[in-house]
């Protein structure tokens, strides 16, 4: 009876010593959880500037094209139509 005790009260120490073993994991998963979450975020924000710049870049070089002289067609091109 008292060895039957014994290998309770053995099992209930390690049933407790995993329960915090787990406590401590699952606070840290929790937190990198976290900051995985605040990372994507910048990600998400650092693409959209990109996006903006190359929009910009984008419209400013069409602006530019805008402002050349149509090239006159090319004895190719005058064959062509």
């Amino acid at each position: 009876m008292i060895s039957e005790f014994h290998q309770l009260s053995e099992k209930i120490g390690q049933l407790a010593e995993l329960t915090h073993a787990l406590r401590r994991e699952n606070v840290e998963l929790r937190l990198r959880a976290k900051d995985l979450q605040s990372e994507s975020e910048d990600l998400k924000r650092q693409n959209a500037e990109l996006q903006q710049r190359i929009d910009e870049a984008h419209r400013r070089v069409a602006a530019l094209l805008e402002k050349f002289p149509a090239l006159p067609p090319s004895p190719q091109d005058k064959e062509l139509a």
